[in-house]
């Protein structure tokens, strides 16, 4: 079936449809991770995105249920090179083009991605729309301009949970699956606020002696120190986190009570509960081989990004300095309070797949918690 993808400024790219038919608008990004297709679907940080993958084969590996990153897909559409719908692997249960009917998420493929990707680059993540069903091509430039833009946009609402809940999951192994960990061998009290959280953070955090109480975006801060719990985890999460003005008054309440560590949106909102600004990047971050810098050790890790928003660090003034940096394009990668435990990163450290350089941030988190118990 023939697909079209529009984009605002009125560049058109002619494809063939897979997965759900119909239409399907949001920002168009690009993602150049070579593998990890099925961790980026169930990223809720995706949410209001239509993804562009530039590896050029996507679905090869299938769909299998160990890899899932969430209670399902929140991306609004799927943009790759090559569909392929003969799968293998071991642990695969079904394939992508039916994994995405069964989401209901509007799928292109056939199409030249390194342009469009040159394209976006260029002059920047912008949004578009796919269609199966309107083919004209002023039709569809209009309806992408008319998609809301992502500055402004409170999404992190739409993907969190709605009560707490307690999770015990540790990390995979290839011999027993995921671990389930017995509470009463894990040694730190974490609330964890979820703004879009990604269950192999929770694995994480459980894998460094964490027993972790996820709460819902908007859970007040009183609640959470009644839990007395020994750190307070800020999750990833989609859009703009300047609307989200209730979350961070309340996340000012916590500040000084008990230490602190944010990923990705956790971050950005850490940054402007401490005062600081965030700005909207020309085309984001997202792939799984961007290289960041530690300032405290110097050393230079491959990670794992998703975002399209940044912290300026001239705006948190002495309150906080830099604590990683992005080496790519000198963007704030991490920050440090620079008197109290707090500090954040805006890569994910958790990345499943990979890779895996930054996973002794939660290390470093358990230290701290250890330190102010």
């Amino acid at each position: 079936m023939k697909a079209v993808l529009a984009l605002a400024d009125g560049r058109i790219f002619e494809g063939r449809s897979f997965g759900a038919g119909g239409e399907a608008t949001g920002e168009v990004v690009f993602n150049t991770s070579m593998c990890g297709y099925q961790e980026v679907l169930t990223d809720p940080s995706y949410k209001g995105q239509m993804v562009t993958m530039t590896y050029p084969q996507i679905g090869n590996t299938g769909i299998n249920p160990e890899d899932i990153e969430s209670r399902g897909l929140f991306l609004s559409g799927f943009i790759v090179k090559e569909y392929m719908d003969c799968y293998s692997n071991w642990r695969a249960t079904m394939s992508l083009d039916a994994y995405l009917k069964e989401n209901s998420v509007v799928g292109i493929q056939g199409l030249d991605t390194r342009a469009l990707t040159r394209h976006l680059r260029d002059k920047g993540a912008q949004n578009g729309i796919i269609s199966t069903v309107d083919f004209d091509r002023e039709s569809l430039v209009k309806k992408a301009r008319a998609v809301p833009s992502m500055a402004g946009l409170d999404l992190a609402s739409g993907v969190s949970c709605d009560k707490p809940y307690h999770w015990t999951e540790g990390l995979w192994n290839l011999e027993t699956g995921y671990a389930a960990v017995d509470p009463a061998t894990l040694n730190y009290k974490v609330v964890a606020f979820d703004f879009g959280i990604k269950y192999n953070i929770l694995r994480c955090l459980v894998d460094a002696g964490c027993d972790v109480t996820v709460v819902p975006a908007a859970f007040p801060a009183e609640e959470v120190l009644a839990m007395n719990p020994d750190g307070i985890f800020l999750s990833n999460g989609p859009g703009d986190p300047e609307p989200l003005t209730g979350v961070i008054e309340n996340l000012r309440k916590l500040i000084g009570k008990k230490p602190i560590f944010g990923i990705c949106l956790g971050h950005q909102l850490l940054g402007l509960a401490l005062g600081g600004k965030t700005m909207k990047l020309p085309f984001g971050n997202h792939g799984s081989n961007l290289p960041v810098m530690d300032m405290t050790t110097r050393k230079v890790e491959i990670t794992a990004q998703n975002h399209g928003f940044a912290v300026d660090l001239d705006s948190l003034g002495t309150v906080a300095c830099l604590g990683h940096e992005n080496l790519n394009d000198q963007t704030v990668e991490g920050i440090r309070h620079c008197d109290l435990p707090i500090f954040s990163v805006q890569h994910h450290p958790e990345a499943s797949p990979g890779p895996h350089d930054s996973q002794y941030l939660f290390g470093r988190f358990v230290e701290m918690m250890e330190k102010y118990r």
